[in-house]
């Protein structure tokens, strides 16, 4: 019966709220998980009487406690306002182009990136190279654009990720928009003084195969203004953010204030005292409890003008952004004796609140 209660837990656990404080069931289910045991060991009080915690378990139990106060976790994303910057091609070849565009300061302090947006200007083909290709090439009239940002090294290599693809025809010509936003995160996580973004656009076949082969030639993007406008046609990157000082989360919740469907989104303190629990008895040696937090309150909505202009995200609620690990002490039974342990569970302390948009990209960590 326990083994089924188990299962169960850990078939609804990834679905409690992502603001919700920790519970006991999710503190035994880490336990086991962590220990690889099907269920919570019972252990008489003459097991642990007069066991000592030798110094370096307690030095290594110190340690963890000290570094889940360093160490987080990132678990967002309406246009209030976007800047444009303007891009330059570094170089051009037949299919790849280098975008350079200068970052720093381009982004408001305390705002949250909600959309980043590459503009390319792509020029209509003459008449008579359409002709031409419809001659050759009849059943090959589009191209794949793809959108790669660049990082040198400091050893001089380089490395790419894939932000963007889509195809385009050669019978189209005008704006494109390609949505550069995990690009913009990847720079952010740079160290200062950070290089500038670096887009890379590449233009292919959109597959390989007879009669596709000069489709991806005949698609080409303005690099210095649009035919007839001047400067028109330059490359664009919108950076669409959101004030936080109105749209963000307020910080701790004020421990004197009742909290109510109106409050700022905030983090409450509450304390789990696992002495109390019957399962964690004899087994779980330190703590003896630990303050847990968890998301409350509510957060701040963009005008309809907004929502309607970007439909992709749902309303912003209130969640846990960060999150930081508990190590614990636990007895353990090895080769007949009972010994300490030191288990770091991880994601069980909310460490930051924040206002996210529903449906909205979680950035990655940068590992290039």
């Amino acid at each position: 019966m326990r083994s089924l209660w188990l299962c169960w837990v850990l078939w609804v656990l990834p679905l409690a709220g992502r603001g919700a404080a920790v519970t006991e069931e999710q503190v035994l289910v880490r336990l086991l998980q962590q220990l690889q045991l099907s269920q919570a060991p019972v252990l008489d009080r003459v097991d642990v009487e007069g066991m000592a915690i030798p110094a370096q378990v307690r030095a290594q139990y110190v340690a963890l406690l000290q570094r889940s106060h360093v160490d987080r976790a990132r678990g967002k994303r309406f246009s209030q306002n976007f800047r444009e910057v303007a891009g330059r091609f570094l170089v051009s070849e037949t299919s790849t182009h280098l975008l350079v565009f200068g970052m720093e300061q381009r982004l408001p302090p305390n705002s949250e990136l909600v959309q980043a947006v590459l503009r390319l200007f792509q020029e209509p083909v003459p008449r008579t190279a359409l002709r031409r290709h419809e001659r050759l090439s009849p059943h090959g009239a589009r191209a794949r654009v793809t959108i790669e940002w660049l990082r040198f090294r400091e050893d001089g290599s380089n490395r790419t990720a894939l932000i963007d693809s889509r195809l385009v025809s050669v019978y189209e010509s005008g704006w494109k928009a390609f949505d550069v936003t995990e690009a913009v995160n990847f720079w952010q996580q740079l160290s200062r003084p950070r290089q500038p973004l670096l887009l890379q656009v590449s233009v292919q076949r959109e597959h390989l195969g007879p009669g596709t082969w000069s489709a991806h030639k005949l698609v080409r993007f303005a690099a210095q203004g649009a035919p007839g406008s001047e400067g028109q046609g330059e490359p664009q990157l919108e950076l669409h953010t959101l004030d936080l000082k109105d749209y963000g989360a307020q910080g701790n919740c004020n421990p004197e204030a009742r909290v109510t469907k109106g409050t700022r989104c905030c983090r409450q303190e509450m304390y789990l005292d696992l002495q109390g629990m019957k399962w964690a008895e004899n087994w779980i040696l330190e703590p003896p409890g630990f303050l847990i937090y968890e998301c409350v309150g509510s957060c701040l909505q963009p005008p309809e003008s907004l929502t309607i202009k970007w439909p992709f995200l749902g309303p912003r609620q209130c969640i846990a952004s960060e999150m930081t690990s508990l190590p614990v002490i636990v007895s353990m039974k090895v080769g007949g004796r009972t010994r300490p342990q030191v288990v770091s569970l991880p994601n069980m302390r909310v460490q930051k609140c924040s206002c996210a948009s529903d449906g909205a990209l979680i950035p990655r960590g940068i590992d290039l």
